[in-house]
């Protein structure tokens, strides 16, 4: 059976220190992605936001609306009539607050767009625009959950979680993934031994989100996993010129990405006028990632281009540079119909396989 393809852009960006500005950075922010969206002419958008509303998020997430707004106003995005956003605003609640910021754009030249409700377990038709704001705990058609509170580092309460959305793209069902993990609270205890007791944190929160979805009442699907990993380089390795990035080894089995030939997308200067320069506070690090499952990796058109970099290189978009990556997703009912409703029971090291 011959197939076609859907392009699709996968976006990731760690929002709060525009937030920290927002007269200035809004606009040039959204310039940029909006930049990046006539240049790539996709016909599907996922933009996953980590920290929405900033870091001192009780004085502004009001900016928040604004934020929507100029992107759902723009030109370059006129033409894409589906519409839904996710956004975990409600900071008053500690035990779910995440500031994840899950926003969708779905081309009107594409038909038979389904999304996923968690609570009846059916696919729901997609039509026109919808946001979700506030507490949104809810809403049936995303599933978020903050780590478990002993995960956190001195087991101190902070914004980190996933939000998940589940796709069906004319028969192509994969899942969203965006995700926020630990960072390092010191550069001095993240140096003296690798891996750190940061990068075992983050490793035993990304094991426990992706069990959880192997082990869940929902069929396994192909996923794609974007968002704000606060992946370092083993600082001690860097000291000693070792090898760096190693934090994603540990997932090989389960998880791929695309060639990183690209710079750290953190920590930069976010001053305007020093867009391309490093902070000194942090050794720069590929904290923003895209990675998917190798089933999800079976769905990529081995014809097209792919393309994995970052936006905004030369310009100010925050301590975090922007992270994308273009895809255009094959879609072949038979295949997928099959994969999808065929129970899959594996092993957490074998989630997936080439086979």
């Amino acid at each position: 059976m011959g197939s076609t393809t859907i392009p699709v852009l996968l976006v990731t960006a760690n929002v709060g220190s525009i937030f920290e500005d927002p007269t200035e950075m809004l606009k040039i922010w959204t310039e940029e992605f909006l930049s990046t969206v006539s240049k790539l002419d996709p016909k599907f958008i996922a933009l996953h936001c980590q920290e929405v509303g900033g870091k001192n998020y009780e004085l502004s997430m009001k900016h928040v609306e604004h934020f929507i707004k100029l992107l759902m106003s723009s030109n370059e995005l006129r033409l894409f009539d589906k519409i839904r956003v996710f956004l975990d605003e409600d900071y008053s609640s500690a035990e779910n607050f995440t500031a994840l910021g899950n926003l969708y754009f779905v081309h009107k030249s594409l038909e038979n767009i389904l999304l996923w409700d968690f609570k009846d377990m059916k696919f729901v038709p997609v039509q026109g625009k919808e946001i979700y704001s506030g507490n949104i705990e809810a809403v049936v058609t995303k599933e978020k959950a903050k780590f478990p509170q002993d995960f956190f580092p001195e087991c101190k309460w902070s914004r980190k979680g996933f939000m998940r959305t589940r796709w069906s793209l004319n028969g192509t069902v994969i899942d969203l993934v965006n995700i926020h993990l630990f960072h390092d609270a010191s550069n001095f205890i993240a140096m003296e031994s690798y891996p750190s007791v940061y990068c075992k944190n983050r490793r035993r929160a990304l094991e426990h989100t992706l069990q959880r979805f192997h082990n869940d009442s929902y069929s396994n699907a192909p996923y794609f996993l974007f968002g704000d990993f606060n992946f370092r380089t083993d600082t001690d390795g860097v000291i000693k010129l070792k090898s760096f990035d190693k934090e994603l080894e540990a997932f090989e089995d389960t998880l791929t990405e695309y060639p990183v030939t690209f710079p750290p997308s953190y920590p930069f200067e976010e001053k305007i006028s020093k867009a391309t320069s490093y902070m000194q506070t942090r050794c720069p690090a590929w904290c923003d990632r895209v990675v998917l499952s190798r089933c999800a990796k079976q769905l990529v058109s081995e014809d097209s281009k792919v393309e994995y970099g970052l936006i905004g290189i030369n310009t100010c978009m925050g301590d975090h540079k922007v992270r994308n990556l273009i895809v255009c997703v094959q879609y072949d009912f038979l295949f997928l119909s099959i994969y999808f409703m065929q129970p899959v029971f594996l092993d957490f090291h074998m989630l997936v396989t080439d086979e």
